[in-house]
């Protein structure tokens, strides 16, 4: 390993190590040693400390020994004449480094709580995010593992120039990479350069500005260690587990952009331990020689125009890029992406306008594939702040091509779209929401650009279940109005045949694998009555799913002989799980949560959970932070169950299953529901009525209670009972 790194490397770690035991010392002093200090909202402590040593760093008092491991790993400095073996010494530099500011960092939101927003994005002016708490994990870390994001780019500093730093982010974007920023180059701060070109930075877009100073690169690096521990099922302390993991499941790198000072050289030596090499702008020294990362470990003076291809190279990433005709970036970066008023160019749908997409069935010879049309007036016809009715009919044949694939095929258009930069979607049917923004239209964008990504995209992701596609685009207000009322009666017929299912008359479920990697034992079991855990699969897109990949993730699964129809067991389902779990599990049950419900993962959208002293059952979705009635927040929730557990008295979910007639229908069924988050109650309250309403309650909804009411089984029960609450007059629920 270079001398000259490897020197750089250790003067930073003492640097960095000695302004952590001053700012220890002083912290001690105003605070005393139980004042309990840590990163917001995380059952994760100081991640890195905790994931590689197995430290829970809760108070000041726990730095100490931390500080004290600091010191034994810090190696002394490079002699001047003397050669030596480095790549030892400069890594546990680097390690130090990180526990360091990781205690630095906790410190600083000790002394300035308000120093970082706490939020998904800018808020009041501060843009700068800090640390990712455990709700934000939970929704973004699943895409580290299933795909959806490959891994980050952690920038340090800031390019020359606004222009290329909006360059870099959108190309780390098109990739699907998160752009973790940090840290200044003469003044210059990358989040700064994005926000003063209009770029909307935060978690939503994949941009996320983590702090100012260099000690903010460790909360990309505590991610990564969050990762591996929460969904790779590495525990506190298994250093070499979780550093392994990192090697070959989150495809990282450093990206210094600027002279690369001593703690700069510092975090790039510790990244190195994780297997994320360091690509440069500037001529530092490089290290070629393969060994602890995939390939090169440190490589520099790339240019800026082959700066993210060169580091994609180097980390040894397998991206595939979408091709999609259109004259701005795409990717599904972009689909946090929102066109506000002031941002505003046009509008088709909403509030104001109407609009539809609906995507059919046709004959191969009424389809001619690539063919796209828009009838009625584009962008170019209209002025700024206008507003158009919009109809989007896609029209697909094939040999393989059926009717079932239609809702699922029609679902994906608002994730296309959103993908395309400067367009944002909302709703779906006949309740879209199309926005485009002005600088997508300075670009070039039109609403013809729709049907070229609609085509690409539909022929990359589903090209095994259809031959041809054509899309037909309408913005003339009677042809609107046609193909609504069309799409409508198809809508219709649609929703009687799914609703009209049910797990007894259908004699084939699905299987889920697809978190398997995160959770080895798990299997979901996807039935008409019972949705995928993430809320993102049903039977039907399981159905879809086969038909596109055979040996993919969704398997047919034969029911075969019922062993317990209250439960939900079935003999085939038993014989499926115990296979595809490696012997790990034998059997569990569909309908209930109270008598071996179904393993979870980490995706789940929800987590049920028994409330003894109510005689119910409450739910609490991943978007809610706050505590619960059982006495632990999601993030405890979550870590309880997941991992492929079945745990009596908990169970994952999604949140459309709540309203399906099988939800813990062995437990008592919706009757149950005693407690859930206000906001979740909102989402789905025209559900929950529906629900309610056939159970013969209609009033049940008024009768849950949510935050408003209490926290605690003690708040809640005397709401229960003066709105006589079933679960009360129900047979115990713990027998």
């Amino acid at each position: 390993m270079s001398k000259i790194i490897c020197s750089a490397a250790i003067r930073g770690a003492h640097k960095i190590v000695q302004r952590a035991e001053a700012e220890y010392q002083a912290a001690m002093e105003k605070w005393g040693p139980d004042q309990e200090i840590g990163f917001p909202n995380t059952a994760y402590y100081l991640p890195i400390i905790y994931g590689i040593l197995g430290i829970g760093v809760k108070k000041l008092k726990d730095a100490k020994d931390v500080l004290d491991r600091c010191r034994s790993l810090l190696p002394d400095m490079v002699a001047e004449h003397v050669w030596l073996p480095y790549l030892a010494p400069a890594l546990e530099a680097g390690m130090a480094t990180f526990f360091a500011e990781e205690i630095i960092e906790a410190i600083r939101y000790l002394e300035s709580p308000d120093y970082y927003t706490r939020t998904e994005g800018p808020a009041d002016g501060n843009i700068w995010l800090g640390a990712a708490d455990d709700v934000i994990l939970r929704k973004r870390g699943v895409e580290f593992v299933d795909g959806t994001a490959p891994g980050f780019a952690a920038i340090l500093g800031a390019p020359p120039t606004k222009e290329i730093a909006v360059q870099l982010a959108q190309e780390l974007q098109e990739k699907n990479l998160y752009v973790f920023m940090c840290s200044d180059h003469e003044g210059r701060k990358m989040s700064e350069l994005l926000v003063e070109e209009g770029v909307q930075i935060g978690w939503p877009t994949r941009l996320v500005s983590f702090g100012p100073e260099y000690t903010a690169a460790v909360f990309a690096m505590g991610f990564a260690t969050r990762v591996a521990m929460s969904f790779g099922g590495i525990k506190p302390g298994d250093f070499t587990g979780n550093l392994i993991y990192n090697k070959d499941r989150v495809f990282a790198f450093a990206m210094p952009l600027g002279t690369v000072t001593d703690e700069w050289y510092a975090n790039a030596a510790g990244a190195i331990n994780w297997s994320f090499p360091t690509i440069a702008d500037t001529p530092i020294p490089e290290i070629l020689p393969t060994g602890i990362c995939t390939y090169e470990h440190v490589v520099s003076n790339v240019p800026y125009d082959q700066l993210v291809s060169k580091a994609i190279e180097v980390r040894g990433l397998k991206v595939t890029v979408s091709e999609v005709p259109v004259p701005v970036s795409f990717g599904p970066a972009f689909e946090g992406e929102r066109v506000r008023k002031d941002d505003l160019y046009l509008e088709c749908g909403g509030p104001k306008s109407q609009a539809v997409e609906w995507v059919t069935t046709r004959d191969m010879d009424e389809v001619e594939d690539g063919k796209i049309e828009l009838f009625g007036p584009d962008v170019d016809d209209v002025e700024e702040g206008s507003r158009l009715p919009l109809a989007i009919v896609c029209e697909f044949a094939g040999r393989k091509m059926e009717e079932d694939f239609e809702p699922i095929l029609e679902r994906q258009i608002h994730h296309f779209v959103n993908h395309t930069q400067g367009l944002m979607h909302i709703g779906q049917r006949d309740i879209t929401w199309i926005r485009m923004s002005k600088a997508g239209r300075a670009k070039g964008l039109k609403l013809k650009h729709i049907g070229s990504v609609l085509h690409a995209k539909f022929h990359q992701e589903f090209g095994a279940i259809f031959d041809k596609v054509q899309i037909k685009l309408y913005t003339e207000q009677e042809k609107v109005r046609e193909s609504v009322e069309e799409a409508k009666r198809s809508y219709e017929y649609r929703d009687a045949r799914i609703e009209g299912m049910t797990d007894e008359t259908t004699e084939m479920f699905y299987s889920c694998t697809l978190c398997q990697s995160f959770a080895p034992s798990h299997v979901c079991i996807i039935s008409p009555e019972r949705t995928g855990l993430c809320g993102a699969y049903n039977w039907m897109d399981c159905k879809a799913s086969y038909e596109i990949n055979a040996t993919g993730p969704n398997q047919p699964v034969e029911k075969g002989e019922c062993l317990d129809p209250k439960l939900g067991q079935w003999k085939g389902c038993n014989e499926f799980i115990y296979k595809a779990s490696r012997g790990a599990i034998d059997h569990y049950s569909l309908y209930s949560l109270m008598h071996d419900p179904m393993t979870a993962c980490g995706c789940f959208e929800c987590v049920a959970a028994v409330l003894p002293i109510c005689n119910g059952v409450m739910t609490v979705d991943r978007d809610y932070a706050g505590m619960t009635p059982c006495g632990m927040k999601f993030t405890t929730l979550a870590g309880t169950i997941g991992g492929g557990l079945s745990t009596p008295g908990f169970m994952g979910h999604s949140k459309y299953n709540i309203t399906q007639k099988k939800w813990i229908s062995a437990d008592g069924g919706i009757k149950r529901l005693v407690w859930m988050p206000k906001s979740l109650k909102e989402e789905i309250g025209h559900r929950l009525k529906e629900s309610s309403e056939r159970v013969g309650i209609p009033e049940l909804l008024d009768m849950i209670a949510d935050e408003t009411v209490g926290i605690s089984e003690e708040e809640i029960l005397p709401f229960l009972e003066e709105k006589g609450h079933p679960a009360l007059s129900m047979d115990p629920i713990l027998e």
